[in-house]
């Protein structure tokens, strides 16, 4: 692996996107390689075998895998150092021969790694698409709006290990889309409230339902809204305001400005009132400005503080701001989700609880 500097200069002060349009990887065909890499939590031992089935399943779908160091450890919440998390990453980011990058899950401290990587190499290179959840919406996050190249938020190589729910497998299909290509998505039947990582599959028991604020009592109400695709975990976004890594004004008025900003967000181990807290200051920052619509995936971790509410939290920030919420959404930590591609024209559609997204790689 090559050599990385402490830190690189900052990324995207006096940077200029080197397109008008979003810029979409090349889609995956047969005989691409796919890297697995843990550039956050890596994968303890009793949950290798893991690994492996995925690694099988994407070679019986005609994919090559390639498997990074850093995926078979675990301590202190990361794989490996972060100088050793940092080279691995830009190895294959700067490797024309890997066509994706789908770490095994997410973990705690990727922002760490930003400020080692290339970016300017980085750009200088076609994309390459970098799917994942959790810690990794740090990486894809930060990897759209540092280049103006599309990212993917959805399944890590771990969970679509094993699993034929249409939901989870949609990944698949966005990430083989041609450039111009719409793909439509619809909200699950069911999803899973208790998480067993050792079992095959999904335990799908609990019926979805996507919400529309304020009007949980109009069954039959629907809603509609379109606009460009960007967000994440809240967890882990919000502590990139102010850092070079989110210059997410920027990207909003290059990108958003004419078509809207759809924001989908989820949450990890936050109650209500940090949910409220992180929410004022994505508003604070300027996150929210010509956002269309707001999609919240269920929240996991997740208490009331007191009497006060995730709904609660959602009207105290967005009803000011008169942007319809959708949340319940199939985003995030509690299975299944849906593949939403950052940069990506998007509408989304809702009505008696169900919900499509539509999305356009334009």
């Amino acid at each position: 692996m090559e050599y990385i500097p402490d830190r690189y200069s900052a990324g995207n002060n006096g940077f200029s996107y080197p397109s008008s349009q979003i810029i979409y990887p090349a889609p995956l065909r047969k005989g691409d390689r796919i890297a697995i890499i843990a550039p956050s939590s890596g994968v303890n031992p009793q949950y290798h075998h893991l690994l492996h089935r995925t690694r099988d399943q994407l070679e019986q779908a005609g994919y090559e895998v390639i498997l990074g160091e850093s995926i078979w450890t675990n301590d202190k919440c990361v794989s490996l150092p972060k100088a050793k998390r940092a080279a691995e990453l830009q190895q294959f980011l700067l490797d024309e021969q890997i066509q994706a990058i789908i770490p095994p899950w997410g973990g705690e401290f990727l922002m760490e790694l930003l400020p080692l990587l290339d970016w300017d190499r980085i750009r200088q290179l076609p994309p390459k698409w970098i799917l994942g959840f959790s810690d990794i919406s740090t990486l894809t996050f930060a990897y759209t709006l540092q280049t103006g190249y599309a990212s993917a938020h959805g399944p890590g190589a771990v969970d679509i290990s094993g699993t034929n729910d249409p939901t989870t497998t949609k990944w698949q299909e966005v990430l083989t889309a041609l450039a111009g290509q719409t793909i439509e998505q619809q909200s699950s039947s069911h999803y899973q409230t208790v998480s067993d990582p050792s079992r095959d599959g999904l335990n799908l028991e609990t019926p979805t339902y996507w919400h529309i604020l304020g009007k949980e009592e109009e069954s039959d109400l629907s809603l509609e809204f379109s606009g460009r695709l960007i967000g994440g975990c809240m967890d882990v976004l919000t502590i990139l305001i102010g850092t070079d890594w989110a210059p997410v004004p920027s990207f909003i008025e290059q990108y958003g400005a004419t078509d809207g900003v759809i924001w989908y967000l989820e949450s990890c181990e936050m109650n209500a009132g940090d949910i409220y807290r992180h929410l004022w200051q994505m508003n604070q920052a300027g996150w929210f400005r010509h956002a269309r619509g707001i999609l919240i995936g269920r929240p996991a971790g997740y208490s009331a503080l007191g009497n006060f509410e995730l709904t609660d939290a959602l009207h105290q920030v967005f009803d000011d701001l008169e942007i319809p919420v959708v949340y319940g959404v199939d985003i995030g930590h509690i299975p299944p989700q849906l593949t939403l591609v950052n940069g990506a024209s998007a509408i989304v559609s809702v009505k008696s609880g169900q919900g499509s997204i539509v999305q356009t790689l334009d």
